[in-house]
Order: structure tokens, then sequence, then C-alpha cells
């Protein structure tokens, strides 16, 4: 079932960004890579480019139903240097937030099924009770999404070193703080519990404050309301226009920038972003606002 939208004006953004990866590698080890770019009709791969230094042989392939793109390949004992850049336009769709009005799970996309229930990291049925006493008074609809991400960005502490890479949402709402992976994790369990398909995606982010330190890859959430995917940064660290998708997954096990199996010393990723301001070619730079926003497709 689909419900119309009334939309407004959308806007386009032109990103550019590199990755530059660097291991130690101890001994015969294989290597799957989620740092391309995902591509669909509203966001365009311009211009890209793979390496790796010394030369692999690489294989890229693209799973058809996320659309996330996995370089693979096999690496000797030795340094290794992994290089990726982008030039990525993104048409944003934007929608009155007024003008959504949510499905019931009767009526959701069998696609969209697998992002309703609980998953590793997103246990929606241990707080569905919880999400219902805090929401459940909400009329249905964008409104009630939004005031779940807005209750998770006042009720979590943006920190690092509070999680690791086993923490879940149950966790972060005990400790009430974390990264981005944490607030997005939160989110997610809480649309979940109130029967919205919620997932998570990884990305990039241009326009965060250089204060919270030097860029890096961002978690953010997408929503099922209505019609279409819509997106929702719970840390509200940068705008919602200066989001680039790479991974869409049920949570972060899905989507890791980095599975390596064998003996390998990892540092920390070198990420660079920036976005043109080209009006004349219509490309704006990425801004706040609190229409909804999809770049799904």
């Amino acid at each position: 079932m689909r419900f119309s939208t009334q939309e407004v004006s959308g806007s386009r953004v032109r990103l550019r960004y590199s990755v530059e990866l660097h291991y130690g590698v101890d001994g015969p080890s294989e290597f799957l890579l989620n740092i391309h770019a995902a591509r669909n009709r509203r966001q365009a791969v311009v211009e890209e480019s793979f390496s790796t230094e010394p030369l692999q042989d690489v294989s890229l392939s693209e799973d058809a139903f996320t659309g996330n793109r996995i370089a693979a390949f096999a690496a000797q004992a030795g340094s290794l240097v992994v290089r990726y850049s982008a030039l990525v336009e993104i048409a944003h769709r934007i929608v009155e937030p007024a003008e959504i009005a949510a499905a019931p799970p009767s009526a959701l996309d069998a696609g969209t099924l697998r992002y309703l229930y609980p998953s590793r990291f997103c246990q929606a049925d241990l707080i569905q009770q919880q999400a219902w006493d805090r929401f459940g008074a909400l009329p249905r609809g964008y409104s009630q999404v939004l005031a779940v991400r807005d209750w998770v960005r006042q009720a979590l502490k943006f920190q690092i070193g509070v999680s690791c890479s086993t923490t879940s949402a149950v966790d972060t709402l005990r400790d009430g703080a974390g990264v981005c992976r944490d607030f997005a994790h939160t989110m997610i369990v809480f649309c979940r519990a109130l029967n919205y398909p919620a997932r998570f995606v990884t990305g990039l982010d241009y326009g965060a404050d250089p204060a919270l330190g030097p860029p890096d890859f961002h978690a953010y959430v997408e929503v099922f309301v209505g019609d279409d995917w819509y997106m929702f940064d719970p840390t509200g660290i940068s705008p919602i226009t200066g989001l680039l998708r790479i991974g869409t997954g049920r949570d972060a096990a899905d989507v890791s920038f980095a599975t390596i199996f064998g003996p390998v010393r990892t540092v920390m990723p070198r990420v660079v972003i920036d976005a043109d301001h080209d009006p004349a070619n219509g490309f704006m730079l990425p801004a706040h606002t609190e229409l909804a926003i999809s770049t799904a497709g």
C-alpha cells in the first residue's frame, strides 16, 4: 500500500570523499571492505577509484537487495594500504512531514519486514513495553518517529570510549552514552518496537563540528514511514543533507566497513570529505532541515 505525499522542491549536493586504510598483515589474510559509495536513483557515483599497495587481485560485487558494494581480496604478510575516492551527487527527495501517513504492519511491503524484527544489536522485543509507555500516546506517523529521534538525542550523551563493537541498544540505554553507532541502534530499537521498519546506514557526513575530531565513518537511521525510507540522524552532529550512503543493513553487524579474516593489525582510517558549492549547476552546500528527506532508491 502506498500513501500520497506532498513533495516540496528537492535539493542536490555534490560530495567528494576519500578513504585511506593502513594495515599490518602478519600472515595470509582475507579482506571484505564496504567503503564504496552506494549507487541508486538518488545517489549517483560520478567517478571513483580503488587501489591497494601492494597491488592485489580485487573483486567488486554488489548486493542485489541492499546495494552494498563489497571489495574482496587476499593479502600476504607485509604492510598494506587501501585507497578509495569518489565524486558523488545526491538528489534528495523532500516531503512535508505532515503529509506522510504511516502504514499499519499488515500493509507494509514485504521487503521492509526484515527491518521490523529484532536483530543482534537492536533487541526491539526487550524494550517494547518501554517504547509504548514512552511514545505510544503520540499519533502514529512521521511526528512519532521524530519524537523518538529527539528523545534519543536528548537522553544520550555523545561520548567516545564508553562503548565497543559488541555494545547493543539495550546496553546503550543502560549506560546513557555512546557514539553514532549507539545512537542509531537506540533509535532503531524504539522504532521497531513501535512497529516501524528501521534500518542502519553507514556512510560519511559533511558539516560536523571540527571540534568533534577528524572526519570518520558515520552511522544514521532510515525509517520506513508511508511510502519511503526517510533519514534521521539522532546525533544531530551534521546537516541531514550532508549524509552520504555507503552500506545499509539491519544493524552494525551487517555493514562493517572492514571484515578481516587473519592476523591483521589496524589503525584508524583516514577520511576526507568535502562539498561543492556550485549554484549555477544546481548544487548547494548541505543544510539542516526538519523536512522529511529520503535518498533511498
